[in-house]
């Protein structure tokens, strides 16, 4: 029997990988770069849809640059879109008359395109990067770090974000409402509320400045549920007129003051019917005015002045003390009793 000896395998034989078949053949990566993470394998897979691969790196940059500000554009022509049909269909039935009546979807919306805005060109930076070899993962994962880094460092920011996130879903304040808010290291604010945003709330003054507010700064809000306050002025009729002639001049009055004062007085005034006084033996005519919170020397003083003038025609005698101005009709109290 021939002795055995192991086969020597020259440089001529095929070697293991030449035996197995291309199609069967794992890929090998020859790059130093660590291997990609799935999400730089979809938007690898993403750039093999829209960029093709013999295009130089400067031309795809200015290509990303191009489609983000595109982007942004259509999301703002949107944006300013949906807004418009909002405020169109303030008020009227329709598919959108549940959004019509809440101001607060506006307010929404522009926060989620400032969102989405702030996404694409953050996106695109990334994509940037991306063409110069780094990792698009690697960017996500240090602008994550980065950001907490900030928010440390930045609380009165964090705090004025939670805050207004917090306006904005609670009901606390809508876009468009008449509210005081309290809280600031100076006095109390009052006016109409223009823009509820992530760093500062805006409110339009009685003296017609936008003022902001810090969210942070902001203690207490105090609505007013109409839009207004509501001021009634009860003037009594001098015994001997005739209660219909005392009424057309009080309207006439109420009237000339409107006109006058149309910046304070927000709409038009309500003359009631005359009333007689069960027990007392005087008659009035009640006056209702909606002001702008904190103007109602208005009424206390220069309408009751007016009155006190016309009165005395009839009566020499009558007195300031017969028109008195109230900020809650008799009707409110009754229901507030009942409840």
């Amino acid at each position: 029997m021939a002795n055995w000896a192991p086969r020597q395998v020259t440089s001529a034989s095929p070697s293991l990988g030449a035996l197995i078949h291309p199609s069967c053949r794992l890929p090998v990566h020859t790059s130093s770069q660590p291997l990609a993470g799935p999400l730089d394998a979809l938007i690898g897979h993403i750039y093999s849809r829209f960029f093709s691969q013999d295009s130089s790196v400067w031309a795809r940059i200015l290509l990303i640059a191009v489609l983000a500000v595109v982007i942004h554009i259509l999301v703002k022509c949107i944006r300013r879109a949906s807004e418009w049909m909002i405020i169109r269909g303030h008020g009227h039935n329709g598919t959108l008359g549940v959004a019509a009546q809440k101001p607060k979807v506006i307010t929404v919306t522009r926060l989620v395109v400032s969102s989405i805005i702030f996404a694409i060109y953050f996106l695109a930076v990334g994509l940037m990067l991306r063409e110069f070899g780094f990792s698009l993962t690697t960017y996500l994962a240090s602008a994550s770090v980065a950001g907490l880094a900030i928010s440390f460092g930045s609380q009165g920011l964090v705090q004025d974000i939670v805050i207004g996130l917090t306006l904005i879903f609670w009901d606390a304040m809508d876009v468009g409402d008449m509210v005081e808010i309290a809280g600031l290291p100076t006095n109390n604010v009052i006016g109409r509320v223009q823009e509820i945003g992530m760093r500062f709330t805006k409110v339009v003054n009685f003296y017609n400045q936008v003022v902001f507010i810090p969210n942070r700064t902001i203690a207490n809000v105090s609505r007013f549920p109409h839009g207004a306050i509501d001021a009634y002025a009860d003037i009594q009729i001098p015994i001997g007129v005739e209660p219909l002639v005392a009424a057309k001049v009080i309207n006439n009055i109420a009237l000339g003051m409107w006109s006058q004062f149309g910046a304070i007085i927000l709409s038009a005034p309500a003359i009631g019917k005359v009333e007689a006084v069960q027990g007392g033996g005087w008659n009035f005519v009640r006056a209702h005015f909606k002001i702008w919170p904190g103007q109602g020397n208005l009424i206390e003083i220069t309408f009751r002045q007016e009155v006190v003038k016309a009165m005395r025609v009839h009566d020499p005698k009558y007195a300031d003390w017969q028109v008195a101005v109230t900020y809650r009709s008799a009707a409110v109290v009754r229901v507030l009793v009942s409840k």
